[in-house]
């Protein structure tokens, strides 16, 4: 392994700026970077998948951690050649795929064996990439480390009853633990954007507590906190109709008060909930 030059060395040497319109802020704190990094954990024996890398800030500390193979999701072009010449600094096996991230097949593009995902993700896509990787069955992942806005972040881990709690929190504690690991200032960012953000680190739990018919999940929390100040009774109208079933009928299979609020349920509630409607669908 060599030393690539400085990475604003290097985003000036390719004339690269951040586009707004693919939510990009470049992550060029060393210190940082190397930080998330380290949150992959020994990565010798897996796949490493780095999605909108950028100029490569976080790549770089990525193939020092000598994973099996490193493969980065890269939508703009205009980083395409930088990536490439970074990764002929380093030994570890490095692939840059040009294309949407929410339409890769990951399980395809990792061949088999387990796999870290690490990503300074895009603000605009953050989410429902979250969200597909939890989808995922088989579960390709050993461990998500993260980083999000600091209010979506907080929104993934918020326990029952809190302000933040809602769907997201509902979807992860479905699939794994999740946890705010480090928290990163505006200024670390170039541009800075208008909000803090923060990575979470989502390891899975074992495969017989995950409860793993997500699409049934997304369908009752969407409807449940559609209209949060309603009753379970009443915001689960939608979901309900959708099975040709009653609010009630579901309430009732899942053991709850159709008088309770959806953000005074825990995921267990949400879980027989979406049990209860896929049996009614069906």
């Amino acid at each position: 392994m060599s030393t690539p030059p400085p990475l604003r060395e290097m985003i000036a040497e390719y004339g690269l700026r951040a586009d707004k319109s693919f939510g990009q802020h470049f992550l060029l704190d060393l210190n940082l970077t190397g930080k998330i990094a380290g949150l992959c954990g020994d990565v010798s024996d897996a796949t490493v998948i780095e999605v909108g890398p950028g100029p490569g800030g976080l790549t770089r500390p990525l193939l020092e951690l000598g994973p099996k193979r490193l493969v980065a999701i890269e939508m703009d072009r205009r980083f395409i050649p930088a990536l490439d010449a970074t990764g002929e600094y380093y030994d570890t096996p490095f692939d840059v795929i040009e294309g949407d991230a929410l339409k890769a097949d990951e399980a395809a593009i990792i061949g088999g064996g387990p796999a870290v995902i690490a990503s300074n993700l895009p603000y605009n896509v953050g989410t429902p990439l979250l969200i597909k990787w939890l989808k995922a069955n088989p579960l390709f992942w050993r461990r998500l480390v993260l980083m999000f806005q600091k209010e979506v972040a907080e929104r993934i881990i918020a326990p029952v009853q809190s302000k933040a709690y809602g769907r997201l929190a509902i979807l992860t504690a479905a699939v794994g633990s999740a946890r705010i690991v480090l928290k990163a200032p505006a200024l670390a960012f170039t541009p800075p954007p208008k909000v803090e953000s923060a990575v979470v680190v989502i390891d899975p739990l074992p495969a017989d507590q995950r409860f793993t018919d997500i699409a049934a999940l997304e369908v009752v929390t969407e409807s449940a906190f559609g209209q949060r100040r309603k009753t379970l009774r009443k915001s689960l109208g939608m979901a309900a109709g959708r099975a040709n079933t009653s609010s009630e009928t579901l309430l009732d299979a899942a053991g709850i008060e159709s008088g309770a609020r959806a953000e005074t349920i825990p995921p267990e509630g949400f879980f027989a909930l979406a049990k209860a409607w896929r049996a009614a669908k069906t």
